[in-house]
C-alpha cells in the first residue's frame, strides 16, 4: 500500500513539530498561489477562475500518491502555454467548447502519463537533454511574457504562439493603449522586482494584488478603461463528464503529448533538485509519473486545466520547511475559503496586475548562465540549444521540443558514429599503458605490437570508423608490426553488423600474418563474444585480463595463470 500510497509513509512519521513549518508554508504558497493560478488560467486561454479549480482536487490527489514531500504542484505558465499554443491551432467556436476542450485535454494528459507510469516509461524523458530544455524553456518565457502585452497595454491584440507575430500585432495596436493600464502593469512589474531585491520574504506579489485593487477603487479607475478581472464565479466547481470524441482526441494527442512529457520533466527535474538541495531521496520516477497522471484524470472531471510542480511554489515551500505534502493541504484550504468567500473582492483586479505577475514569474525561466557557459565550452551543445531556442520562438512551441529532441540525438549519434580512438604505449619502467599522444615522451615505442583502445560501444553506426581508424593505425605501424591488442574495457556492447565486421577483420587480419588480442573485456562483452561465437575467431588464449598481460604474451609467448584465465574468460553463457 506505501508503494502507491506514499502518504502513508510519512503520516505514520509525522511529528508535532513538523506542522508548524508545514502550516507556515502552507499559508505562504496559497497566499502566491491564488493570483499566480488566475493569471496562468488567462495565459491558457481561460478565465482567471479556472485557474483556482486547478488549484484544488489535483493538489489533494498529488499530496496522496506523490512521492516528493516538498513539490507544489498546480497550474503553472509553461504547461499554460503549451495549452493555449494547442487549443489555438483547433476551430474552437464559443468559450464554452474552449473550456471543454482544455478538460479533455487535461484528462488525455493525465492518461498518457498515468500509463508510462504503469508501463515503468519514465526513462523516456532523458531524452530531453539540457540544452534543448533550456533553449525551450527561454523561448517559452519570452512568448509567455510578450502574450501579456494585450493585457499590459489594454488593448485587444491577437494571440500568438509565435513571437515575430506577438510583437508586430503588439506594435499594431499599440496606439489603442490604455495609459492607466500601461502604468498599473509597469508600477506592478517594478514593484515585485524592487521588494524581492529588498527582502525575498516578503509576498511581493499579494501585496501588488492589494494595491491593485485598492487603486481601482481609490481612483474609480474602472470608469476610464482600466481591464479588470471582472465577476469571478463563486463556490466549488462541479463535476462533469468530458463528451469523448474520436475528433477530437485525434486532434489533441499530439499537444497532450507534448504536455505530458513537459509536465513529468518539470515535476521530476524541481524535485530532484530539491531533494539534492536537503539531501533526501524519496522520489520514485514511475510513481510520480502515476501520481501526475491521476492528478490530471481527476482535476479534469473538476474542470481543471493540466497540472504540474511550480518551480517558484515548490522552492518557497521548500525554503519555509515544508517537512510533508501536508503544506500542499493547508494551500488547498487557503483556495478554498477564496473560492467560498472572497471572489467578490477580485472583481476590481486589473488584468495588468495578473499580467505583471506573470512577466515577472517567468522571467526566471530565461537561463542566461547556461547558455553563456555553453558557448564557452561546447559550441555543439549551444547550437542545439540555439536552434531549440528559435524554432520554439518563431515557429511553434510542439515543433520546438520535437526538433529539438531530434537534433540532440542526431549529435548523440553522430558523437558515437566517431567516437574517441587511442593508441597506446607503455610508460616507462610500469605495466601502464596510455595513449600515446598525451604521455608520448614517456612512452616505450613497441615495433611490433600496435595496443589500440576504442572508447565506445561498438555498433553498426560507428563500425566503419572502427574498421577505417583500425587499418590506418596498421599501415602507421609498418611493417614490423606482428601483434594488434584491443583495450575493449569501454565496449560494453556490440551489435550483431559490429560483430559480422570484426569477425571478417580478424580473419583478414590472420590471412596478413597479425595476431589479434583483446584486453580488459568487460563482463557484458565477454557474454557477447561467447553468444556469438566469436570467441572462437578470436581464440580464448588472445582473452587478457590487462593491456600489459597481453603485451608481455607477445614478447614472451607466455601462458595465462589459471586465475588469469578466469577472470579474462569467466561468462554467464560459458563459466570457466
Amino acid at each position: 500500500m506505501k508503494g502507491f500510497f506514499p502518504f502513508l509513509e510519512w503520516l505514520q512519521n509525522y511529528k508535532r513539530s513538523f506542522f508548524s513549518k508545514d502550516l507556515l508554508a502552507g499559508v505562504t504558497v496559497g497566499i502566491i498561489l491564488v493570483p499566480q493560478g488566475m493569471a496562468y488560467a488567462m495565459i491558457a486561454g481561460l478565465p482567471p477562475v479556472y485557474g483556482l479549480y486547478a488549484s484544488l482536487f489535483p493538489i489533494v490527489v498529488y499530496a496522496l500518491l506523490g512521492t516528493s514531500r516538498q513539490l507544489a504542484i498546480g497550474p503553472v505558465a509553461m504547461d499554460s502555454l503549451l495549452v493555449a499554443a494547442g487549443l489555438g491551432t483547433l476551430a474552437i467556436s464559443g468559450i464554452e467548447n474552449y473550456i471543454a476542450m482544455a478538460m479533455l485535454l487535461a484528462f488525455l494528459v493525465g492518461a498518457m502519463q498515468l500509463l508510462l507510469g504503469f508501463f515503468r516509461m519514465g526513462f523516456l524523458v532523458n531524452f530531453m537533454s539540457k540544452p534543448v530544455i533550456s533553449g525551450f524553456t527561454s523561448a517559452a518565457a519570452f512568448i509567455i511574457m510578450f502574450s501579456q502585452l494585450k493585457h499590459l497595454l489594454g488593448t485587444n491584440i491577437p494571440g500568438s504562439n509565435q513571437f515575430h507575430i506577438l510583437i508586430r500585432n503588439a506594435f499594431r495596436n499599440i496606439g489603442e493603449a490604455n495609459p492607466y493600464d500601461v502604468m498599473i502593469g509597469v508600477l506592478g512589474i517594478l514593484f515585485i522586482i524592487l521588494l524581492r531585491k529588498f527582502n525575498k520574504k516578503i509576498l511581493a506579489i499579494l501585496l501588488v494584488v492589494v494595491l491593485g485593487v485598492i487603486a481601482v477603487f481609490a481612483f474609480n479607475l474602472e470608469s476610464k478603461g482600466v481591464k479588470l478581472v471582472g465577476n469571478v464565479p463563486k463556490g466549488l466547481p462541479s463535476f462533469k463528464i468530458h463528451a469523448f470524441n474520436l475528433e477530437s482526441i485525434k486532434a489533441l494527442w499530439p499537444i497532450a503529448l507534448a504536455v505530458a512529457f513537459v509536465g513529468y520533466l518539470e515535476a521530476i527535474s524541481i524535485g530532484k533538485g530539491i531533494e539534492e538541495k536537503n539531501n533526501t531521496d524519496t522520489i520514485r520516477p514511475n510513481q510520480e509519473l502515476i501520481a501526475l497522471g491521476t492528478t490530471n484524470i481527476v482535476g479534469s472531471f473538476f474542470q481543471s486545466l493540466p497540472v504540474t510542480a511550480s518551480f517558484s511554489r515548490s522552492a518557497i515551500n521548500n525554503e519555509l520547511g515544508a517537512k510533508t505534502q501536508i503544506s500542499s493541504i493547508v494551500s488547498v484550504l487557503l483556495v478554498l475559503i477564496t473560492l467560498l468567500f472572497l471572489t467578490p473582492l477580485f472583481y476590481y483586479l486589473p488584468n495588468a496586475v495578473l499580467a505583471s505577475i506573470i512577466m515577472v514569474s517567468v522571467f526566471s525561466l530565461i537561463d542566461f548562465s547556461y547558455a553563456r557557459s555553453l558557448w564557452e565550452n561546447r559550441k555543439d551543445e549551444f547550437m542545439v540549444l540555439l536552434a531549440t531556442f528559435c524554432i520554439t520562438l518563431f515557429i511553434g512551441i510542439k515543433e520546438g521540443i520535437l526538433i529539438g529532441i531530434l537534433i540532440s540525438l542526431l549529435l548523440m549519434v553522430y558523437r558515437t558514429s566517431k567516437p574517441h580512438f587511442a593508441v597506446l604505449g607503455r610508460i616507462k619502467g610500469t605495466d601502464y599503458f596510455k595513449n600515446i599522444n598525451r604521455f608520448s615522451e614517456d612512452i616505450e615505442i613497441e615495433d611490433e605490437v600496435l595496443a589500440l583502445r576504442f572508447d565506445s560501444q561498438l555498433y553498426f553506426g560507428n563500425k566503419g570508423f572502427f574498421k577505417t581508424e583500425l587499418y590506418r593505425q596498421i599501415e602507421k605501424k609498418g611493417p614490423k608490426l606482428k601483434y594488434i591488442i584491443l583495450n575493449a574495457e569501454a565496449i560494453n556492447y556490440m551489435d550483431s553488423t559490429a560483430t559480422h565486421m570484426l569477425r571478417n577483420v580478424v580473419a583478414d587480419l590472420k590471412d596478413r600474418g597479425l595476431e589479434f588480442k583483446l584486453a580488459r573485456v568487460n563482463g557484458p562483452l565477454r557474454d557477447l563474444l561467447y553468444k556469438s561465437g566469436l570467441i572462437n575467431d578470436i581464440g580464448e588464449e588472445n582473452i587478457f585480463v590487462r593491456t600489459f598481460e597481453a603485451c608481455d604474451n607477445c614478447k614472451n609467448h607466455g601462458g595465462k595463470t589459471q586465475m588469469q584465465n578466469k577472470i579474462a574468460l569467466q561468462s554467464k553463457n560459458h563459466p570457466i
